[in-house]
């Protein structure tokens, strides 16, 4: 079975690993967000370490964006 993308078809096979990608992609997302939230709370903060984890949470924000993108085709109207 085939769905629609844009640029294309994309069979249930495909879909589903999207699918089990993007659930992947929200739970590192919200992991990161709990681990900025602790160590913005901590005594001693690691500037460095914070900024890398702020980063890689906007990436993996972006991702999920496109893989939602991708699953979700705009219908034009």
């Amino acid at each position: 079975m085939y769905g629609i993308i844009p640029g294309g078809l994309m069979n249930t096979s495909d879909e589903k690993a999207l699918r089990l990608k993007l659930a992947q992609l929200r739970q590192e997302h919200r992991d990161l967000d709990e681990a900025i939230t602790a160590l913005e709370a901590a005594q001693e903060r690691d500037q460095l370490r914070l900024t890398r984890l702020k980063k890689r949470k906007l990436n993996i924000k972006d991702e999920i964006a496109r893989l939602e993108d991708r699953l979700l085709p705009d219908i034009i109207a």
